[in-house]
C-alpha cells in the first residue's frame, strides 16, 4: 500500500501533554490553544474532566473551554472517564470527547481500579448519553506494545479491546505506545492485526517517544493505511514510568518528517515551532521539539 497522500494530526499537548508538565495558568493554556489553531491544527484536545484530586493541572478545563476564542473549522476535544467527566464537559461546550481503555489487565487495574471488562462496561451509559447528544467519542487504547507491569502484549489482545469499543460506537480508535517501548516492525505487525478487527481508516497512533522510536514506528505503519496521528507540540509532557525520558512525540518533529514524504498536514511548521516555544517559555524550559530548536535559532 502506498503512503497516504494526507495526514490528520490530532494535537495532544494542551492535554495529555500538560497534564504531565508543572502547572501553568488558565490563560497561558488559552493562548496554547489559541496558537496551535492558528497555525492549522484542527483537532485538538483542549481539557480533560477527570478529578483534580488526581490530575490537578487539568482542573480549569471548563473554564479553558469556556473561553477560548473558537475557530469554526477546529473540534475542540475533552478526555472525559466517567459519566460526570461528560456533564462537564457538555457543560463547556466541548465539540467531542474521548474515553480511554487498556489492552493490560495490570495497567487497567493500577490505572483505574477496574479490570478491562468493568472498564468497559462503566463506559456503556457514557456512551448511550454522547451519541444521544450527537457528541462523537474518540477511543483510546493504552500499552498497545507493552507494559510497566506486565511487558509485551498480546496483538490478539490490542485487536480485542479496540473493537469492543469501536463496536460500542467509538468513532476512532488511537492506539497509544503509552511507555514508547514499541520498535517498527512489531508497531507495524500490531496495526496490521488490530485493522483485521477494525477498519484501517477508523485507526490512529499515538506512539510515545520513550525510546527514540516513534517516528521511525510511525513510517513503518504509514503504509498500512493509518493516516492520523496524535503528537504533543514541543513534546509536552513526560513519561512516568521511566525517569528522564521523553514522553510524547513533538508535533514539530512529525510534521517536519512528513512533509520530507510529501505528505500533506495544512500546518504552518514555523507558526507550530512558535506556539511550543511560548508555552515552553511559560513553563521555564526549552522546547522538547529538536526541529523547533533548529529552526528557531
Amino acid at each position: 500500500m502506498k503512503m497516504p497522500k494526507q495526514v490528520s494530526i490530532f494535537e495532544v499537548g494542551a492535554r495529555d501533554g500538560l497534564q504531565n508538565e508543572k502547572p501553568v495558568t488558565t490563560q497561558d493554556k488559552i493562548a496554547l490553544i489559541e496558537d496551535l489553531a492558528k497555525a492549522g491544527l484542527q483537532r485538538i484536545e483542549a481539557a480533560s474532566f477527570v478529578s483534580p484530586k488526581w490530575v490537578p493541572q487539568m482542573a480549569d478545563s471548563g473554564d479553558v473551554l469556556r473561553n477560548i476564542h473558537r475557530q469554526t473549522d477546529v473540534i475542540y476535544s475533552a478526555l472525559t472517564p466517567n459519566m460526570k467527566g461528560l456533564e462537564l464537559a457538555l457543560d463547556a461546550n466541548a465539540d467531542e470527547v474521548a474515553i480511554f481503555g487498556a489492552a493490560s489487565e495490570s495497567f487497567s487495574q493500577r490505572n483505574i481500579n477496574c479490570s478491562i471488562e468493568e472498564s468497559i462496561a462503566r463506559f456503556e451509559p457514557l456512551m448511550e448519553r454522547a451519541l444521544a447528544e450527537n457528541i462523537r467519542v474518540r477511543g483510546y487504547v493504552s500499552c498497545v506494545l507493552g507494559c510497566p507491569y506486565e511487558g509485551e502484549i498480546k496483538v490478539s489482545e490490542v485487536a480485542r479491546v479496540s473493537e469492543i469499543l469501536y463496536k460500542m460506537g467509538c468513532y476512532e480508535i488511537s492506539l497509544g505506545d503509552t511507555i514508547g517501548v514499541g520498535t517498527p516492525a512489531n508497531a507495524r505487525r500490531m496495526v496490521e492485526a488490530v485493522s483485521q478487527k477494525v477498519p484501517v481508516e477508523k485507526l490512529a497512533l499515538h506512539f510515545h517517544d520513550t525510546y527514540g522510536q516513534a517516528l521511525a514506528n510511525i513510517l513503518a505503519c504509514l503504509e498500512t493505511g493509518v493516516s492520523v496521528i496524535d503528537s504533543s507540540v514541543a513534546g509536552l509532557g513526560g513519561c512516568p514510568y521511566a525517569k528522564g525520558a521523553s514522553g510524547n512525540l513533538a508535533t514539530e518533529d512529525l510534521v517536519y518528517m512528513l512533509r520530507g514524504l510529501g505528505i500533506e498536514t495544512g500546518i504552518d511548521l514555523n507558526l507550530l515551532a512558535q506556539a511550543g516555544n511560548n508555552i515552553s517559555q511559560a513553563l521555564g524550559r526549552e522546547t522538547g521539539s529538536k526541529v523547533a530548536r533548529a529552526i528557531s535559532k
